[in-house]
């Protein structure tokens, strides 16, 4: 007998309790808990209630979604979601997600976005896997960055990351940063919060946040956030460089904030953790090998209107196409559709033409960034090419000149 509400700001603590829990039980320190809740976007939460009890969350966030060719597309960011241990297995996951993908489709957002704690829950929802991060852990007694010509002349400055400048400084870096690489999000008033997020209980040891800016000529073209802790041993010092963020908005800008964080005294490790599977650095430093590379998936991406997402992006080669696409989910968007672009843009609609590519909404997910190729995709057995020679040009088409990246979560 549980009922399906759109969330009241005044039971937000038992919303969030019921999210926690689900989540391990352990709650967040009072600052994270704060800023959730000022990010909270009540008209889009559903709680399910079983009497005076939440038993279920699902929330969205109003979010921008940069794409291949730089546009920012509106997404529902897809958070919270959680059912109580006590009521799995009554289908009520499914009536949250059906009602959000309804609600987006109502809003006009053609696309939906996630991190899943549990990958194989969503794909069955449509959702698939656009992007993927990389983490790095290097061991800097043994690994140098070679930087490029230039680096020298970029100058670096501490700056108090509580200091209002330098949150416009990085607020301003990230924002050029936005339409170069897909899948990073355009941050709404608030979100520029998580980044600086600090309370001394959550260091685990570690220094209070630090933020380096790189400049030149009185331009800030870059900024690292991170934090050291003081470790040793018997051999002496053996300290760690936690990194954040770092961003470099161009090449020498990027290698001096890696120099620099490689190099800082009495530490022996720097590691980062959801960094572009196609990261520069790989290519900084000297021995890849210690440098701890794991990769795994991140973002998961569905398009609510293929037609209308399909259009929204450019497309790297000339691509005339029909799609015949299945989604049992969201019967709206199954049957064929005609995609013709370029990388000045593209139109997709309705057809009754053959088709060329049969494919489901989450293979269009996958490939939508340019993450993932329709070509592998094939190769696995969840594309299948109609007509020859469609599934060559299309999945050139689809691709992207940078790996998509999601730069934090949500």
């Amino acid at each position: 007998m549980t009922e399906l509400r759109v969330l009241h700001k005044d039971h937000w603590d038992r919303w969030y309790g019921q999210l926690l829990r689900a989540f391990g039980g352990a709650g967040d320190l009072p600052e994270e808990r704060d800023l959730w809740d000022a990010l909270t976007e009540p008209e889009r939460s559903l709680g399910l209630w079983d009497g005076e009890s939440c038993v279920g969350t699902a929330g969205a966030f109003s979010f921008r979604l940069s794409v291949p060719g730089g546009a920012l597309v509106p997404a529902a960011g897809v958070t919270m979601v959680s059912v109580a241990a006590t009521h799995r297995r009554r289908g009520l996951l499914r009536s949250m997600m059906r009602r959000q993908l309804d609600d987006v489709r109502e809003r006009g957002e053609a696309l939906a976005v996630l991190t899943a704690s549990e990958p194989d829950i969503y794909g069955r929802f449509g959702y698939g896997s656009a992007t993927r991060q990389l983490s790095v852990e290097i061991d800097t007694t043994r690994v140098r960055i070679e930087a490029p010509e230039g680096t020298d002349a970029v100058a670096l400055r501490y700056a108090s990351p509580a200091d209002p400048a330098t949150g416009r400084s990085i607020e301003e870096i990230y924002a050029r940063a936005v339409p170069v690489r897909p899948g990073m999000l355009a941050r709404q008033p608030g979100w520029e919060r998580l980044s600086l997020l600090d309370p001394p209980e959550g260091r685990d040891g570690a220094s209070p946040l630090q933020c380096v800016l790189a400049e030149r000529d009185g331009e800030s073209l870059g900024f690292a956030l991170f934090a050291t802790t003081g470790d040793s041993d018997a051999g002496g010092a053996n300290g760690a460089v936690r990194v954040r963020e770092v961003y470099g908005l161009d090449p020498a800008s990027y290698a001096a904030l890696w120099r620099f964080l490689c190099g800082i005294d009495l530490t022996w490790t720097v590691t980062a953790r959801r960094r572009p599977v196609d990261d520069p650095l790989l290519h900084l430093v000297s021995d890849v090998r210690r440098s701890g590379l794991r990769i795994r998936d991140d973002l998961y991406l569905r398009p609510v209107e293929v037609g209308a997402a399909l259009a929204a992006r450019t497309y790297r080669a000339p691509v005339d196409v029909v799609l015949e696409v299945a989604d049992a989910f969201c019967p709206w968007n199954a049957g064929r559709v005609r995609l013709s672009g370029d990388g000045d843009g593209a139109v997709c609609g309705p057809t009754t033409d053959a088709a060329d590519l049969s494919l489901s909404v989450r293979e269009i997910g996958a490939a939508y960034l340019g993450g993932a190729t329709l070509r592998e995709l094939a190769d696995a057995g969840r594309v299948r090419e109609l007509r020859p020679g469609a599934l060559a040009s299309a999945s050139a088409a689809f691709g992207s000149e940078v790996a998509p990246w999601l730069p934090h979560g949500f």
